[in-house]
């Protein structure tokens, strides 16, 4: 460690012996203010990219059309779709992208099961047409 030579050092360095802290990046330029500045982030604000509005209905309708009603599962599918083309319309202003995409896979999973009930259903119905009757 070299000797200070200036009062300024010998004070800056008087707490216990260690070197003053170096000066903030940027104030090399005589403090006109030429140095880097982050740009703000884009759409969030401060905070960051916020949530889709669209985002949990998507995913409460892909899962409710799953579980109880699959006519809801065309809903989430339509809604997610609409919701994905404006996340990716403006990729930094919505975060829950994922949320909006599984929503989306659940209403297509739900609208496979509705066509799979449906073919079934008619095939039972033919079925019974078909069969003659008992009595």
């Amino acid at each position: 460690m070299r000797k200070p030579h200036t009062r300024i050092e010998r004070e800056l360095m008087s707490d216990y012996g260690s070197t003053p802290p170096p000066p903030p990046p940027g104030s090399g330029d005589g403090g006109y203010g030429g140095g880097y500045a982050a740009p703000p982030p884009v759409g969030g604000g401060m905070g960051g990219p916020v949530d889709h509005p669209k985002g949990m209905t998507v995913l409460i309708l892909g899962i409710l059309g799953i579980v109880c009603c699959s006519p809801l599962g065309i809903v989430a599918f339509v809604m997610g779709n609409t919701a994905l083309k404006e996340i990716d319309a403006q990729p930094g202003r919505y975060g829950n992208r994922q949320i909006v995409q599984i929503g989306r896979i659940l209403g297509i999973v739900s609208m496979v099961l509705l066509v799979l009930s449906l073919i079934w259903f008619l095939f039972l119905g033919g079925m019974a047409v078909l069969s003659p009757s008992s009595s």
